[in-house]
């Protein structure tokens, strides 16, 4: 099924003069795209049509107006052309441009495999949509103190875009990690992520 058959179903409910709109936009957009990966979003610079009630929750679920958008092949494709601006994040194709309410981080990294690299161990991490990450210098590691005092990862995904690591991949993480001049962190591209302050374990 086509990307703009994907997006009537799911916009339904909306006006007709904007959904005709959204269709000649995303019919555009469709054009511009990489056979995989994500669109070059960074090159568009259309106008900003608003809020039409688009949500990624904590959990990654996307939703529209109030509803779960619950076919993979679109929110794929909705995340192939998400992009964060400084102040909001938004969906973006070659006309049009829309907001979109991020409650956490907008993908969640939901598996890890390890592998051997030149300058040692490379974590590689693939997201809800599909996207593998190989945590280094380009794809780094950050971390927080969530609200119970665990430990609450993100890596970089891309453009400003981070991915909230799961609970099972985030026990992983500590389970590979190690002490070094006092900090407690993670190795992975030949880069050290901190995790947090070995006394504050």
């Amino acid at each position: 099924m086509r990307f703009v058959d994907l997006w009537l179903e799911n916009m339904a409910d909306m006006d007709r003069g904007d959904a005709a709109q959204a269709v000649k936009g995303l019919t555009q957009a469709q054009q511009g795209f990489p056979e995989r990966g994500p669109a070059p979003v960074h090159l568009w610079n259309p106008p900003f049509c608003g809020d039409i009630g688009l949500k990624i929750a904590r959990d990654g679920a996307w939703f529209y107006q109030g509803s779960v958008i619950s076919r993979p092949s679109l929110v794929k494709l909705f995340a192939s052309i998400l992009r964060k601006d400084a102040d909001r994040y938004v969906l973006v194709t070659p006309v049009e441009m829309v907001s979109v309410e991020v409650e956490d981080a907008p993908f969640l990294a939901v598996e890890m495999r390890v592998e051997q690299g030149e300058a040692g161990p490379v974590l590689a991490l693939r997201t809800n949509v599909d996207d593998e990450v190989r945590v280094g210098p380009d794809h780094q590691l950050r971390f927080e103190i969530g609200p119970s005092g665990g430990f609450k990862p993100y890596v970089l995904v891309r453009g400003g875009l981070w991915a909230l690591v799961s609970r099972a991949v985030t026990l992983a993480l500590v389970e590979r990690g190690e002490s070094r001049d006092g900090v407690f962190g993670i190795e992975s591209g030949g880069a050290f992520f901190a995790m947090a302050a070995e006394d504050d374990l």
